[in-house]
């Protein structure tokens, strides 16, 4: 499934063609693209999402070829979340893929002006939705801090389970925290009572 739409810009009031790859209710995904560099770099460099994620604010040439390496890699998917008037909100990706073992991991990060609004959970519906629809994948895992309270309504909301805790396993501002391990199986996805992204 794919269409024509145009993407808005809504910080500096322009539009690009892109194709819309996968459509749920309340969002879309297009292939992330080496000229969203910029648009990740400010999503990359709020604070708050590189401290709930992990991450830390890298140049704007090391994002660009971060994900000039990650469109090259097979064992990944990279997309930028649409709302429904074609603005980016976020990113979410789904990566390690093993086809053999159908295992994969999930990643998501949303836009500082655009958390809130229920995108998150949207996304990660509709990349499961994805995953176990449309791929060949079992059992998909997330990781968050134990102290990112967002992150862990959202994965709750879609249906994953929390396996555990990898202590100390991130090292962030000089401190260490603790990683929520979650997994969904598509046995748990198939008993889910809500709407699959294609039905939109």
């Amino acid at each position: 499934m794919t269409e024509n739409i145009r993407i808005a810009d809504d910080e500096h009031g322009t539009e690009t063609e892109r194709q819309l790859v996968w459509r749920a209710e309340s969002v879309g995904f297009a292939a992330l693209d080496i000229n969203d560099a910029e648009l990740m770099h400010g999503w990359r460099s709020d604070p708050v999402a590189a401290h709930q994620i992990g991450i830390w604010p890298r140049p704007l040439t090391a994002v660009r070829e971060r994900i000039e390496r990650d469109i090259e890699d097979d064992d990944r998917d990279d997309f930028l979340i649409l709302s429904p008037d074609s603005i980016p909100v976020g990113y979410v990706a789904l990566t390690s893929q093993n086809i053999v073992n159908g295992t994969a991991q999930v990643e998501l990060m949303l836009a500082a002006r655009h958390r809130g609004h229920g995108y998150g959970t949207a996304a990660l519906d509709a990349m499961v939705d994805l995953a176990f629809g449309e791929l060949p994948m079992y059992r998909l895992t997330a990781e968050t801090h134990t102290d990112n309270a967002p992150a862990l309504t959202v994965l709750a909301k879609s249906g994953f389970t929390q396996e555990g805790i990898s202590r100390a396993a991130c090292l962030h501002r000089g401190r260490r925290h603790d990683l929520a391990v979650f997994s969904l199986l598509r046995p748990e996805w198939e008993e889910l009572a809500r709407p699959r992204a294609w039905e939109a």
